[in-house]
């Protein structure tokens, strides 16, 4: 199998997984450095990622990201395969947690529920595919505010309103940011009846190797136990789910 692989295609994807790594510009020899190559072959994929719309010249010697990448990420993220990817893993945390799961997107000022999977019982909390949640006052809308940068997090308060949807609901901003701070160093969201009375939830984010949130995974519920005595494994459960959605979309590394 090995011998199928074309060594000068991989070598340029590893040249774009420098930027990928967080930096923002490149000349040939960081990239000779970063890849153990001389100056002669980086200047050469250097330039052929240019000639291919991959790269872009700003200045003399120095590389940024070309803006093909704006387009083929939007592409990536509303091909509509995204759901069927995540169901499997979904129904497989549905049967293991015995709750009711969900998979999201975030769309301008909302999470919206792309997957769902139900638990092997007669009653249970259900919600529609395509359903809209608030992004103040949920445990999926709170995960995707908590990892938006902070000026698409300024864009989204500037129009925002703040309502008591329940007697949980945080409606102070500072609190509010105070609490997405929290959210993205430990991990997670929670939902205590935060927008509607006597519905919990736990959600994890899914995220590419290198940090970015592309859905999120939670189980939701009409018992108090989500959040209390079974929070542990129903959260280690669903970052497990988590991180194999990541597996399965980005690849092993």
């Amino acid at each position: 199998m090995t011998s199928q692989l074309n060594g000068s295609v991989l070598k340029a994807f590893k040249i774009l997984d420098l930027f990928a790594a967080g930096q923002s510009e490149l000349t040939a020899k960081e990239t000779a450095d970063a890849l153990g190559i001389n100056m002669i072959t980086a200047h050469r994929f250097l330039h052929t990622l240019v000639h291919a719309g991959a790269l872009r010249v700003t200045s003399r010697g120095v590389f940024r990201l070309g803006y093909m990448f704006a387009d083929l990420g939007d592409r990536v993220l509303h091909d509509g395969n995204l759901p069927t990817i995540l169901q499997p893993i979904l129904d497989q945390l549905a049967r293991e947690t015995g709750e009711a799961c969900m998979a999201t997107e975030f769309d301008r000022d909302a999470a919206v529920c792309i997957a769902k999977a139900l638990p092997d019982r007669a009653l249970y909390v259900d919600i529609r595919i395509g359903s809209r949640l608030d992004a103040f006052c949920t445990a999926h809308g709170k995960l995707w505010l908590a990892h938006l940068s902070p000026d698409d997090q300024d864009r989204y308060f500037k129009n925002a309103r703040l309502k008591g949807m329940t007697d949980h609901t945080i409606t102070d901003l500072d609190a509010l940011k105070v609490e997405l701070a929290h959210i993205r160093d430990q991990g997670f969201s929670t939902n205590n009846g935060e927008r509607e009375k006597d519905i919990y939830a736990i959600a994890v984010p899914i995220l590419t190797k290198h940090g970015n949130m592309i859905s999120a995974f939670s189980v939701f519920g009409a018992s108090v136990e989500i959040l209390d005595q079974n929070r542990q494994s129903l959260l280690e459960s669903t970052q497990i789910a988590a991180h194999l959605a990541k597996i399965t979309i980005c690849g092993a590394n």
